[in-house]
């Protein structure tokens, strides 16, 4: 399949991810392998990017500057109750914070909520650190997805690896297992 024009960012070579399973980390793989929603897994595109590239600030230095406003981070939050212990991701755009001490807390039900250690968000998820995304999260766990990525054309997110992007429709955030969009979830 030749490359295709990416519809964000200057990237040389973007493809359906669909096609480019091998470039993905299992579980990632597998969400794409299996998706479901009314947004056809042909619109979710891979894009081939350098790992040491993969943090925000330089990123947007070598592939575009726009993308600083259609890029969206997924972190792994923990949530606290009792002897409960609740893992949940939050996607939010990158130009945002997650707001974990009310909307998280809140949301999970928690009496107190933070970021997952690393170890924990990547053992969890089979994905590396720097490149952790909505797609292929555990069974079971709550996606909170910040309303404003669901509002964008086209969202950058991780592929599961630091190698690699994904440029993903807003509204397939929306469809992914476990989603629950909510308003404030990220903060300026």
């Amino acid at each position: 399949m030749r490359p295709m024009r990416a519809p964000i960012g200057h990237f040389d070579d973007a493809r359906p991810a669909p096609h480019c399973l091998d470039e993905l980390t299992g579980p990632v793989a597998e969400a794409v392998r299996h998706w479901q929603g009314a947004v056809p897994a042909e619109r979710i595109l891979y894009v081939d990017t350098e790992p040491e590239w993969a943090d925000t600030a330089t990123f947007v230095e070598h592939y575009g500057r726009e993308l600083l406003e259609q890029s969206a981070n997924c972190v792994v939050v923990s949530g606290k109750r009792g002897g409960e212990t609740t893992l949940a991701a939050c996607v939010v755009l990158s130009t945002t914070r997650v707001d974990v001490n009310t909307t998280v807390r809140r949301r999970l039900g928690a009496r107190k909520a933070s970021f997952a250690p690393m170890d924990t968000a990547t053992g969890e998820t089979g994905m590396e650190y720097g490149g952790i995304t909505p797609l292929g999260l555990p069974d079971g766990w709550p996606v909170l997805v910040d309303a404003a990525v669901v509002d964008l054309p086209y969202v950058l997110v991780g592929s599961g690896r630091r190698r690699g992007k994904l440029l993903v429709p807003g509204k397939a955030f929306a469809e992914l297992p476990g989603a629950v969009v909510l308003e404030g979830l990220g903060l300026s």
